[in-house]
């Protein structure tokens, strides 16, 4: 049995596992925050954290016991402080120490934030108190976090402070459970959505009635990615549009002169994990790509559900800490080391096995809020597949063929709220007839749903926040 020893540590984050692992139908139900929108904008977390940019921004202290442990390292209690450091968080993402040395530094949605400087990295999860019925988030400190050096050793514990403190915020008071109900297709939405535009096609998918409306809702996300407002990617530079110019018209990484660099389309369930498959599909391209297909590695997607407490299991996490942290410092396995189960299981993977890494992970534009199409154009080029966050809205469900956009209707059997599902982006193009851009994307509901388990959606308006996150990752081959 394996467990990712280090992140085992800080007492709120471990209950807040259980209480998911215990209380997951629930809490989807229940859980609703208010969220305000300010110069970066953010999204809730999978914590009851609501830590806003401005909360981070600003000079802070942290305290760090001796640099001496390995990645198993214990931060139940932080130890004798042995480095205090004093680092300044400026706009947009530059980190500077006491002594003037610089490196970056970038929220992690509202959920925490993490500092690269003089070779080490630190990442703690932003305080609060109280669970998803009700809590209190205290932005101007952390929870005891993990720091440790660019080789992924000496690792320490540490504790953050901010020196001017910030307003606690308060979470809405929850509204009361909805009763549990199976989803219902619509034939009047597909209907009108067949009937209103000519850019895509809908249809009934029967398969989608085993399901109730929450594991529905958790299929396009979970309670950990509910975005009342969506955000806005950076403002594209002269540079940055004159690089792209070069790039060819339409690019698809299933065929680069006759070669396919993506793994086959898989199928989450009910089971809210589509941010750790799109994390483990962006690294098992990137891996073909890489060894030219030599290695054609499927990873366990339930090694993370399971193993990893910089998730919350079927109920949510972020690509960042999945396929960015976790993948560095603790690597990937193979799927076989333990199947896919779509439940919050016991950790249960073979520790013989091999794992892989990654060597360097980003947003693209290299924080949180610096994304834009011109930058994913390229790093999808140049790069690989990038895993992107978007807004699920009750019509996408439906979704069959052609390029994708919100209709606007909405489904009257489902009383949840519209969710972010993370998905691959494999490739872009232009429609040939219409010249209408969209990017091409690798969902996972099966292939058995839209065009091949795969969905076009469109491309330069930043549609259902498309092109506001996306994500990078270097794979070691």
């Amino acid at each position: 049995m394996y467990r990712y020893g280090n992140y085992q540590q800080s007492n709120g984050i471990r209950t807040l596992r259980k209480m998911y692992c215990q209380h997951s139908r629930l809490s989807i139900i229940m859980f609703r925050a208010v969220l305000l929108a300010v110069c970066v904008t953010l999204a809730r977390s999978d914590t009851p954290a609501n830590c806003l940019y401005e909360d981070i921004r600003g000079t802070w202290t942290f305290q760090e016991t001796e640099r001496s442990g390995d990645s198993s390292l214990n931060c139940d209690q932080l130890g004798p402080v042995v480095h205090t450091k004093t680092f300044t968080l400026s706009f947009p993402d530059t980190a500077t120490d006491e002594l003037g040395n610089e490196g970056t530094w970038t929220m992690i949605w509202n959920q925490g934030f993490e500092v690269n400087i003089n070779e080490r990295s630190y990442f703690a999860f932003s305080y609060y108190e109280g669970d998803f019925t009700s809590s209190t988030s205290f932005c101007d400190r952390t929870f005891n976090g993990w720091s440790r050096d660019k080789t992924i050793r000496n690792w320490s514990c540490f504790s953050a402070q901010k020196n001017t403190k910030t307003t606690p915020r308060i979470s809405q008071k929850v509204k009361e459970a909805v009763p549990s109900r199976a989803f219902k297709n619509d034939q009047k939405m597909v209907d009108d959505i067949n009937a209103s535009q000519t850019s895509w096609k809908a249809k009934v998918y029967e398969k989608h009635e085993k399901y109730s409306a929450e594991e529905m809702f958790l299929r396009a996300g979970g309670p950990g990615s509910v975005l009342p407002s969506p955000p806005s990617p950076a403002p594209a530079t002269p540079q940055q549009k004159a690089r792209v110019s070069f790039l060819p018209e339409n690019f698809d990484w299933r065929d680069v002169e006759g070669a396919n660099y993506v793994s086959d389309v898989r199928d989450q369930a009910s089971c809210g994990s589509c941010y750790v498959f799109t994390s483990l599909a962006q690294l098992e391209a990137r891996l073909r790509i890489a060894t030219r297909n030599q290695r054609q590695d499927v990873f366990s997607t339930q090694d993370v559900v399971s193993c990893s407490l910089l998730s919350q299991g079927c109920a949510g996490g972020f690509n960042y800490l999945i396929a960015g942290r976790y993948a560095m410092e603790q690597g990937v396995v193979a799927d076989e080391c333990n199947s896919y189960t779509g439940q919050d299981d016991t950790c249960d993977t073979d520790t013989s096995c091999a794992r892989t890494y990654v060597s360097d992970y980003q947003y693209v534009g290299g924080y949180f809020g610096a994304c834009n199409e011109e930058l994913m154009l390229q790093s999808l080029v140049e790069n690989g597949p990038l895993s992107v966050a978007y807004m699920v809205y009750d019509d996408f469900f439906n979704y069959e063929g052609g390029i994708y956009h919100h209709t606007g209707f909405k489904n009257d059997f489902n009383p949840l709220e519209m969710v972010s599902h993370a998905v691959l982006v494999v490739g872009y193009g232009v429609d040939s007839s219409t010249g209408e851009k969209y990017w091409t994307c690798k969902n996972s509901w099966g292939a058995d749903w839209g065009e091949d388990g795969f969905f076009r959606i469109r491309r330069g308006t930043n549609e259902c926040s498309i092109e506001s996150m996306a994500f990078d990752a270097t794979v070691i081959p």
